[in-house]
This record gives C-alpha cells, structure tokens and sequence, in this order.
C-alpha cells in the first residue's frame, strides 16, 4: 500500500482544495407565471417549458396516445430456413401435379354399341 514519505502541510491542502466548492445553480423566471426554474427544466409550478404544455399540473395538458404501426424488416433466411421453404414449394407442386392427373385419370366412357354393331 502506498504511504506518502511526508506529511502535506496546511497550506498545500488549501491550495489544493480551493478549486473545490459548490457553485450557485443557474436560474431563470418562468414566462407563464413567474416563479424561479432551473434552466431547461419544466417550471414546477405551472409545467410548461418554453411556453408549451408538457406537464400534468398545466391547464389544457393532453396526453398523446401515438400508435405506431410498425413494419417489420423481413427476417434474414438462413440456409436451413431456405431449404424447408423449398421444400414445402415443392411439395405443393407435388400435390398439384397428383390432383390433376387424377383429374385426367378419370375412367374413360366407352361408346355404347350402335344399332349396327347390335344387328351383326
């Protein structure tokens, strides 16, 4: 642990420390009412700031309700995730190709025999 060799005598301290103080915070008039405000704050009187209302204790305050409709930036694929999309497209292609040769598979009406054919 680190020892200093020699004591810092009293006037070194002071010297030191003169740079240490508290200083006066910065103040203005509020231009609604009047009263003292910290600079850039809301006045705690009146709660406006910069002569718009933005507090509840101001007459006239209306809560903004924003809703925001937000639009999702499309998701990045992966390769995995490309594969299964893939794979789900072909097996829809898949299925269409069934449902239609079924659709071209039906049973073929044979012509009835004419009277020609009947009479032999």
């Amino acid at each position: 642990m680190a020892v200093p060799k020699k004591r810092t005598g009293a006037s070194a301290q002071g010297h030191r420390r003169s740079n240490w103080k508290a200083t006066v915070p910065e103040t203005t008039t509020c231009k609604n009412c009047g009263a003292l405000v910290l600079t850039h704050t809301v006045c705690t009187e009146c709660g406006q700031y910069k002569g718009k209302v933005v507090s509840r204790k101001a007459e006239g305050f209306q809560e903004e309700v924003e809703e925001k409709k937000t639009k999702k930036a499309p998701a990045k694929r992966t390769k995995k995730a490309a594969k299964t999309e893939e794979s789900k497209v072909e097996e829809v292609k898949v299925e269409e190709v069934k449902a239609e040769e079924a659709q071209t598979e039906e049973p073929e009406v044979k012509p009835e025999a004419t009277t020609e054919d009947k009479a032999e």
